[in-house]
């Protein structure tokens, strides 16, 4: 610092500042790094179950539906993702205008007994081949 008409001027010197951004820097890189590594951990010990509105997008795409039953895996859908999970639908008209109900399940095959996992979607496709609530009785 200098005098200046015997006052003592106040401040930092560009020096001083640049070492203050340095060390300021490096600890907030420091910062997000650990974060980052932490995040990481944290998701690969996520364990990645299948959703039955992965099956129930896919059959959105669709124009028609016919009634019936359809299982299978998930080796067409993600490959060795879910290897240990397979899946059903149960596909039934419940109005004669096209709309249809769609019941699918997701079960883990490695744990039998376990719960599945379920989720109902109704569907309105007035093009589908009349099904159960269309035909007489």
């Amino acid at each position: 610092m200098r005098l200046r008409n015997n006052n003592f001027l106040k401040g930092f010197t560009l020096l001083e500042v640049i070492i203050a951004c340095a060390i300021f820097f490096i600890a907030g890189f420091a910062i997000i790094e650990l974060v980052t590594r932490s995040v990481s951990a944290a998701r690969s010990l996520q364990q990645r179950e299948p959703d039955a509105g992965m099956l129930a997008a896919t059959l959105s795409l669709t124009n028609q539906l016919i009634e019936g039953t359809e299982s299978g895996d998930f080796q067409e859908l993600c490959g060795d993702l879910y290897r240990d999970y397979s899946w059903g639908r149960d596909i039934y008209e419940v109005g004669s205008n096209g709309l249809f109900q769609v019941d699918f399940f997701v079960l883990n095959d490695k744990r039998p007994g376990s719960e599945p996992v379920k989720m109902s979607v109704w569907l309105y496709r007035p093009q589908s081949p009349p099904g159960s609530a269309t035909r007489p009785r």
